[in-house]
């Protein structure tokens, strides 16, 4: 048995205790203190009052330029909307990424660190859809102003920069985007890489498009919020004005799509289609094929960037026939009732000339005339009215002049000079049916526009005007001229009203509407004669006859076949564009039409 010892431990008490005696502080050790103080403070003030008065403005300009920035001005264009206001045109803001490597810092970083370009294109790479070995090869070895990327979206810019890397540069500029892509090509145009217009309404209207901005001086804390001291009035309003376009965009897309149906069965080298307000000369639809996509211009033949509907002429042939059935009714020469013997082939100054299908229809009235397309029928029919009369209206209908319209590139049409048209006998007969003469088919539908709306030549347009939400500053002129009788446009729409019923416009019928029309096949004039393989084939229409609201042109350029005529290459295109329209347009019936 063990027996372990108890040990106890007892602190023992000091026997003395250390005491440190207090002494004073010789006032010469606080007086020595506290002078140094004063002295500091003394000097702290004079050196706040020094700063103060006599580096006040030195030291305020230096501050001001470090808060103070110059906006930029991106040359902003105002965007480009249909009748509805859906988009055509649109400025979208945009970035460069470029790169300085001698810079390059990571957040938290000692600033006099530089990382390397593998580490930052590393980061790169997840936000960016090109790996680190591309943007490796785009930095390479150079130490500042490296283009990385172009296109970037704000979204993509703001991820980026939230990033926070030093020596990465984003450069905003403005991009010109073209949301229909090639439906509205034709009349719009578009802009260049370096954003100066090249065609259509872009170049021809560039001043009224361009916004008027002006550089700034703003100053801004340090978290780049401006400060509001010194700000214009009005200074980050936006310009908030659109152009608006007469054109529908939903019915611009109906036409476009049935016009290249009909332009690739018939192999054909171009076609175009016109809807046009007859009251107003708002024009609906102005389509035309073949034509190019705005965003991408650049893989395009620049052939296709002018409109050949308002820049190319043709001879208008039998769509032009009512036309001058109108001048004769309205110079007395025929009658209403009138009739003329159509014996299918006639002489003229030693020509002859010969109605399409060479036959001869007899005694007809002028709707049958029509009906037929009568060649013969129409020599017979203008040869009662003087040569210089003719002429005369021909020149007052604008065939010779360019026409009054907001669309960019608008040509003259041809016709012979006065002498020769009075003293060539041919001339005055072959304008009877539309040729020896050349127009565009704006021109074409405009004319038509006159028969349809009682005698009124309007100026065709594609543009409403620079518009806000409620106000408008910009606004396009309707002119009104009267040319023609209401009583004689009213007889020539219901002759042109037989064609659609009983003639070669009866692929427009339409149940419970009345719709006057007129087909067209003519020989394409090349080099002063006529090539009897190449055609150019059309078709007019004006509706509602009740009261006429719109016409309708369809023309197509070198259709092939034996069988191409304007009743089965235009009038197809046509019957859709009507349909279309009597739906987008809620357009009612015809009372006359129900009743019967």
């Amino acid at each position: 048995m063990s027996i372990g010892r108890k040990y106890h431990h007892q602190r023992r008490p000091n026997s003395s205790h250390s005491v440190v005696p207090i002494k004073p502080i010789s006032s010469f050790r606080v007086g020595l203190v506290f002078s140094i103080l004063c002295i500091g403070i003394l000097g702290l003030f004079g050196r706040v009052a020094w700063l103060q008065v006599f580096r006040a403005s030195e030291l305020e300009a230096r501050a001001r330029s470090l808060q103070t920035y110059k906006t930029q001005t991106l040359g902003s264009r105002r965007s480009i909307v249909d009748r509805r206001g859906r988009l055509i045109a649109i400025d979208e803001e945009q970035f460069r990424l470029w790169a300085h490597p001698r810079y390059f810092n990571f957040p938290g970083d000692d600033p006099s660190q530089i990382r390397t370009t593998r580490e930052v294109a590393q980061k790169l790479s997840e936000l960016l859809p090109l790996p680190t070995s591309q943007l490796l090869k785009r930095i390479g070895n150079r130490s500042s102003g490296v283009k990385i990327f172009e296109g970037l979206d704000p979204e993509k810019a703001s991820e980026i920069r939230r990033l926070g890397i030093s020596g990465l540069d984003l450069e905003p500029y403005l991009q010109r985007v073209y949301p229909q892509g090639s439906l509205f090509a034709n009349v719009v145009g578009f802009l260049n890489q370096e954003r100066i217009p090249q065609a259509g309404l872009e170049q021809s209207l560039n001043k009224n498009l361009l916004i008027e901005e002006k550089t700034h001086l703003l100053r801004r804390s340090a978290d780049g919020t401006p400060l509001p001291d010194d700000l214009e009035p009005g200074l980050f309003a936006k310009d908030a004005e659109k152009l608006y376009l007469t054109l529908d965009a939903r019915l611009q897309e109906l036409s476009l799509k049935a016009l290249q149906v009909e332009v690739d069965k018939w192999d054909a080298k171009k076609g175009v289609a016109i809807v046009m307000d007859v009251n107003n000369g708002e024009i609906l639809t102005l389509a035309s094929t073949p034509t190019y996509d705005p965003n991408t211009y650049w893989e395009y033949s620049p052939v296709l960037f002018k409109e050949w509907s308002v820049q190319d002429l043709f001879e208008p042939g039998s769509t032009f026939k009512p036309i001058n059935l109108a001048l004769a009714l309205q110079e007395g020469i025929i009658l209403p009732t009138g009739r003329v013997n159509d014996t299918g082939k006639i002489s003229v100054g030693g020509w002859s000339i010969y109605n399409h299908d060479r036959r001869a229809n007899g005694l007809i009235d002028f709707p049958k005339v029509l009906q037929v397309s009568s060649n013969v029928g129409m020599v017979k029919a203008m040869s009662k009215m003087k040569p210089s009369n003719y002429w005369d209206w021909l020149h007052k209908l604008g065939l010779d002049v360019s026409p009054e319209t907001d669309l960019p590139g608008a040509v003259a049409g041809h016709l012979k000079n006065k002498g020769n048209f009075v003293s060539h006998s041919i001339e005055h007969a072959t304008a009877s049916y539309g040729q020896g003469f050349s127009l565009t088919p704006l021109k074409l539908a405009q004319l038509h526009a006159l028969i349809a709306n009682g005698g009124l030549l309007v100026r065709p347009h594609v543009t409403k005007g620079l518009q806000t939400d409620d106000t408008t500053s910009y606004k396009s002129n309707v002119d009104l001229y009267r040319l023609l009788r209401p009583e004689v446009t009213e007889t020539i729409r219901s002759w042109m009203e037989s064609v659609v019923e009983n003639g070669s416009g009866k692929g427009v019928k339409t149940l419970g509407y009345r719709i006057g029309g007129k087909t067209g096949t003519a020989q394409k004039a090349v080099n002063g004669g006529y090539d009897s393989g190449a055609k150019i084939c059309s078709f007019v229409a004006n509706f509602p006859l009740d009261n006429p609201r719109y016409v309708v042109l369809v023309v197509v350029d070198e259709p092939k076949g034996q069988h191409a005529y304007g009743s089965t290459v235009a009038v197809p295109v046509a019957k859709k564009i009507i349909d279309g329209l009597l739906v987008l347009e809620k357009i009612p019936p015809s009372v006359q039409k129900l009743k019967s």
